[in-house]
């Protein structure tokens, strides 16, 4: 590996980590919002994102919570993805990356990025149900406004994972006809 490509590398891997302690963080946020707007729905204003879904929890609890818990998971989500993404960039040896481990990392990403794709989506058609019956839902729509991409990004991941699967079996027969 050149050493201009290991630059490269190494800088990925430090967007990576930002990324997911970015991530981390709102989620974070997300969790502490959701708390005090239980116990303490006044300061919801001055909290993170200003996201105030009070008239939501007024009208209905349920639909309060259900919303909630989409917001929670999709951005959970998201964090365990770039944890996962960290893992694999950390683990990977680029001298010899045809292998078990690695299939199988790459796998496991294109498995919680068609997740994170399929929670969004029924969470958008969940909000789309709610504004139907009248419900204040605006405010929701920037959280799962990317589900499609997340699903075609699976598909992706999982073609890459499918090649490396092949070349870990090539690389294993290779070896063993030296």
């Amino acid at each position: 590996m050149s050493k201009n490509q290991n630059y490269i590398f190494k800088g990925l891997s430090i967007i990576a980590w930002i990324i997911f302690v970015g991530l981390c963080i709102e989620a974070g946020a997300l969790l502490v919002n959701f708390i005090l707007s239980l116990y303490k729905p006044e300061i919801v204003s001055r909290l993170y994102q200003k996201l105030d879904l009070s008239s939501l929890y007024q009208r209905s609890q349920w639909a309060y919570f259900g919303m909630y818990s989409f917001i929670l998971a999709v951005a959970l989500l998201k964090a365990t993805l770039f944890y996962l993404v960290v893992q694999l960039v950390h683990h990977l040896d680029l001298t010899k990356p045809f292998n078990k481990s690695t299939s199988k990392q790459i796998t496991q990403i294109s498995y919680n990025t068609l997740t994170i794709g399929i929670v969004s989506y029924i969470a958008r058609q969940s909000t789309q149900q709610l504004q139907h019956h009248g419900f204040e839902t605006i405010a929701l729509d920037h959280f799962w406004v990317d589900s499609q991409a997340f699903i075609l990004m699976a598909a992706v991941i999982y073609i890459i994972a499918a090649i490396f699967a092949k070349g870990v079996e090539i690389q294993y027969e290779n070896d063993l006809t030296v």
